[in-house]
């Protein structure tokens, strides 16, 4: 049996019928760029989220850098966020010309650890970008309240958390703006690139419009130099279908979640997400993602070096898992702050300890909404048998 660690096939065969319908009805009105489809995403999503306001955009990516823009982040201004996250996260920020300040994670939850952010600020400090990695929520009161007392911006990254909550609210309903990706792995995704910020701020979200189309507030005038960053029509009417199903989708991942936690609580040599993720009902599990923290099952494994492109416990876990038909991914291998790309901020080996801990040893499962009983069952008979004594 394969196991692959993500699959839309399942998804498709369920609302295909549904999808090319919406389609075709775009296909006909010969309106691709905007129109009733992405004014009727962009309201609905804004009442899934419980904001004034939603402005969809090109991707995720997109949506950091229009809300950055936005809030008038850019040349010498530092923001505060995580390393240990997509590298999109740190890059919005520095395209706005402004110097990404990371700090270390909770070695728990892999979030921002909240406690390192006012140590990181500086009279250069104009925002926090907290990332909700994993579809796991951080705590947003409690960034709020540094970010009131500090007069900070707040960004909250989302990529990965569409339908996630704290406390019982939204993410992205807490900060000044929340950064969506509606990529194809996403809880919500379309068929390509998409994403969309959302604001409780009508002046803010005017000004995300109007960057997002050229810096245009109408036809042919332009008062800021922007980009071309819009959700087509056709993704659009994708979302529009996926996004009535979105809370039943993160509920059957919580199920797979809940299943995998209590089959393979015994074995001592991975760490798995605490039950307090499953307790807390705001955790939308994007990614279900473990640690491997020694190297009890090495004996166990029957690969040839020249199968092990790294010479971790983690990465021979994967490899062994692999070749059982057990198919994962690293969410993240290098954390960014030791990416060549941002060897000029100065950032050495050891900067950020538990960060480049955790990038060694966390492998995601695979999960997603469709993943069948007994792909889950063979999936845990397979860790099992790698760690038997």
């Amino acid at each position: 049996m394969q196991i692959p660690p993500f699959s839309l096939e399942a998804q498709i065969s369920e609302i295909g019928a549904e999808i090319e319908e919406a389609l075709i009805k775009v296909f006909r009105s010969g309106k691709y760029i905007g129109g009733e489809e992405v004014t009727c995403f962009e309201k609905a999503f804004a009442v899934a989220t419980e904001t004034s306001y939603s402005v969809s955009c090109n991707s995720g990516t997109d949506a950091l850098i229009l809300a950055l823009r936005s809030l008038n982040i850019g040349q010498g201004d530092e923001v505060i966020t995580s390393s240990f996250s997509f590298f999109a996260t740190a890059e919005a920020i520095t395209t706005v010309g402004a110097r990404p300040v990371f700090v270390d994670i909770d070695p728990e939850n892999y979030l921002m650890d909240l406690d390192l952010i006012e140590k990181a600020i500086t009279s250069r400090t104009k925002a926090i970008l907290p990332v909700h990695l994993f579809g796991h929520p951080l705590d947003m009161e409690k960034i709020m309240a540094i970010a009131e007392e500090k007069n900070l911006k707040v960004i909250e990254d989302c990529a990965q958390a569409a339908g996630a909550h704290w406390r019982g609210k939204p993410v992205g309903s807490y900060g000044d703006v929340g950064c969506f990706s509606f990529f194809p792995t996403k809880n919500l995704g379309a068929a390509g690139d998409g994403g969309a910020i959302t604001t409780n701020d009508f002046n803010l979200a005017k000004t995300i419009r109007e960057l997002a189309i050229h810096g245009m507030p109408k036809r042919y005038f332009h008062t800021k130099i922007g980009y071309n960053s819009r959700l087509d029509s056709l993704q659009a009417a994708i979302l529009n279908v996926k996004l009535t199903r979105l809370n039943k989708w993160i509920e059957q991942r919580k199920a797979i979640a809940i299943n995998y936690i209590s089959k393979l609580s015994t074995i001592e040599s991975i760490e798995l997400p605490s039950n307090n993720l499953i307790n807390n009902s705001g955790h939308s599990w994007n990614q279900f993602v473990i640690k491997v923290i020694d190297n009890s099952f090495v004996k166990n494994i029957r690969l040839s070096s020249e199968d092990i492109l790294d010479n971790s416990n983690r990465d021979k876990f994967k490899a062994e898992l692999q070749r059982l038909g057990v198919n994962t991914i690293i969410y993240y291998p290098i954390p960014i702050h030791l990416q060549p790309a941002y060897k000029a901020l100065g950032y050495k080996e050891g900067s950020l300890p538990i960060t480049e801990k955790v990038c060694s040893q966390v492998i995601s499962l695979p999960i997603f909404p469709e993943l069948k009983s007994i792909q889950q069952s063979y999936v845990i008979d397979k860790i099992k048998e790698i760690f038997k004594k």
